[in-house]
């Protein structure tokens, strides 16, 4: 009788085995924070949109609260950045955001009334793929890096620019801040051309 030698046989299961607990140990790790799907719900925001580097946003978020505050609209939760080019390809004087306060639907009663480049808008529904940047870490662009592999991997696309939610509200160090970085994304549909 001739004996089959079973270790051969298992060492493909037990590499594969492996790689999937060090992916799985990757993905919990405080550097590389685990990104999941969750559903926003339809939300109204006062904003404004603000050119420039980001670490010179300070006065504009606090005219945006100030204005809330004349207007008589409470902000609803965390204060969220909406960032709308690169600054990898774009200088940081011609960057452009839009800021968000979330506010009760009451005033979308201001609509058109704020200037310019403030206004009251209602976002749409939306999936979001999401991930938190811890407290400690000055360059989120990792984050941003590992945010959009994994979106292709899961089988989804980018349907809109990222977003930062600000957990932390009472700092002016960004490597301070502990924040959820969004990207809303929208599954890939496979046509049977």
């Amino acid at each position: 009788m001739r004996k089959v030698r079973v270790w051969p046989l298992l060492l493909p299961v037990v590499v594969l085995m492996i790689v999937w607990a060090v992916e799985l140990f990757a993905e919990q790790t405080e550097d590389q924070p685990k990104i999941s799907i969750r559903q926003l719900e339809p939300q109204t925001v006062l904003y404004t949109i603000f050119r420039g580097g980001y670490d010179k946003m300070g006065p504009a978020i606090g005219k945006l609260y100030a204005l809330a505050a004349t207007k008589g609209i409470f902000p609803r939760g965390s204060l969220s950045c909406v960032y709308l080019n690169n600054p990898e390809y774009v200088s940081s004087e011609h960057l452009l955001i839009e800021i968000r306060i979330p506010v009760g639907k009451e005033a979308m009663e201001l609509v058109g009334t704020l200037g310019e480049m403030t206004d009251v808008k209602t976002l749409p529904a939306m999936e979001v793929a999401v991930a938190v940047k811890p407290v400690g870490q000055a360059d989120p662009g990792t984050i941003y890096n590992r945010l959009y592999s994994w979106i292709a991997k899961q089988g989804y696309r980018a349907a809109d620019n990222a977003c930062e939610t600000f957990l932390t509200n009472n700092e002016r160090n960004y490597a301070k801040m502990k924040s959820e970085i969004m990207i809303p994304v929208k599954k890939l549909s496979i046509s049977k051309d």
